[in-house]
Formats: structure tokens, C-alpha cells, sequence
């Protein structure tokens, strides 16, 4: 399946799944979401990951709803939305041979206004943040960290949000890199509006362009994961 870029139609039936988000329309409608959704995000999904591997060999993608795509139908025992279907598109490519949402990764998701790029981990849960705190308790790592962000920041990516007002007990108040252990999640992004670009093929030169700049971080954090413990 080549990819051509994504289309408009798809963005006019995300319009219409938010004002009319149903199970029962989404199972009227499902054959326009395989055709203006599925099908232009399965075959980018085989052409960025095959074109990923050029930054990562060993990057995971599966073309399919459940790997790389992610389900429509939202999760509303664990979600303050109630509204059943999801009217944003989520895409990822993950290194590691944990679960795809523990690892790090490169992201893309995209609504009916805008589409944002995206690389690291959306959030640090247990055993992660605890695997996360210890690795950056070596000053070489954490400085290694910081840099990268800073550079980022420059760069015009969004940074996540410190969760943590209070700096765990293992950090000493001096330690320089102390602010970094106040972060639950790092999922770097940058945020566009839709425009014409995104409905062709040139937009995968611009995502990868940005994975590229994401990559040292993207590195950092698979690193980081590879020495992750169990916890008992």
C-alpha cells in the first residue's frame, strides 16, 4: 500500500465524529474511517517504519490497530472522557521488546486541527519512575539528559510538564540536575495546524526530519530502559 499523504476526507469525518460520538454512528460510518483513516495510516506507518530504520535498525512498527495504530474505541474505565470514541489519531514506532507503552518511542497524532510530533516515553509508571530516578542519579546521564532538552527547547519542542513539586528523598537539594527527578513522563513535541502539506507525501520528509532531531533523546531514554527491574 503506498502512501500518499493523509486525507482530507479523513479530517471531515473526525468533524463528524465529534459532534457525533457514538458507538452506533461510528459502526454507520466504519467504512469511511477504514477508507479515509485506516487505510492512509496503515501504509504510513509501513513507510515511516521502513524509513526509520535508517536512525534506528532495530525500531518496532506493526501495521496494524493494536501496534503501531491505536484503537478508536476509547477506554472509559480508565479516562475522564466518557465519550466513547476517540476523535484523535495516535501513531507510534517503539525500540525494545517491552510493552509499546512503557518503551521509548516516536509518535505522531493528529485531529481534525492540528498534528503534533512526537518522541520519548508518555509516562513513567511503576517500576519505570523508579528505574528513571536511579538512572539519573548518575550526574553523566542526567547532564547528558538536560542537554538534550536544552537543546530541544531551542529547537522550539515543548518540553512535559514537572509533575513532582516536591523533590523525592534520594535527591540531594544540591545535586545539579535535581529538577529532572520531578518528572513523571518525557514525551517531547512540537505542534502543527493542518495544512496542505499534510494530505501529501512530502510530509513524511518533515516527520522524519523532526525524528531525526528527536533521536538522541528518543536513545537516552531506551538506554535508560534497558536497565529496568522488575519489581517484586
Amino acid at each position: 500500500m503506498q502512501f500518499n499523504g493523509f486525507s482530507k476526507k479523513g479530517i471531515k469525518f473526525l468533524e463528524d465524529l465529534k459532534v457525533n460520538n457514538s458507538k452506533a454512528w461510528f459502526e454507520d460510518h466504519r467504512h469511511i474511517w477504514e477508507e479515509t483513516i485506516l487505510q492512509p495510516n496503515t501504509a504510513f506507518v509501513e513507510e515511516m517504519g521502513e524509513t526509520l530504520q535508517i536512525l534506528v535498525p532495530t525500531i518496532n512498527y506493526r501495521a496494524k490497530v493494536g501496534g503501531s495504530l491505536f484503537k478508536i474505541y476509547r477506554d472509559v474505565r480508565f479516562s475522564k472522557d466518557k465519550t466513547p470514541m476517540k476523535s484523535k489519531i495516535g501513531l507510534m514506532f517503539w525500540q525494545g521488546n517491552g510493552h509499546r507503552m512503557k518503551s521509548s518511542c516516536f509518535y505522531m497524532q493528529y485531529t481534525k486541527d492540528e498534528y503534533l510530533i512526537a518522541a520519548g516515553i508518555r509516562h513513567f509508571k511503576t517500576p519505570l519512575l523508579s528505574t528513571y530516578r536511579e538512572y539519573i542519579k548518575d550526574e553523566n546521564k542526567a547532564k547528558e539528559l538536560n542537554d538534550i532538552l536544552n537543546d530541544l527547547k531551542t529547537k522550539g519542542y515543548t518540553i512535559p510538564e514537572q509533575k513532582f513539586k516536591r523533590l523525592p528523598r534520594e535527591f540531594d537539594k544540591d545535586y545539579a540536575y535535581k529538577d529532572l527527578a520531578l518528572y513523571d513522563a518525557m514525551l517531547v513535541r512540537k505542534a502543527f495546524a493542518i495544512d496542505e502539506e499534510f494530505f501529501k507525501f512530502e510530509i513524511i520528509d518533515k516527520v522524519f526530519a523532526m525524528y531525526d532531531e528527536l533521536k538522541d533523546l528518543q536513545r537516552w531514554l531506551y538506554e535508560m530502559t534497558l536497565t529496568i527491574k522488575d519489581e517484586d
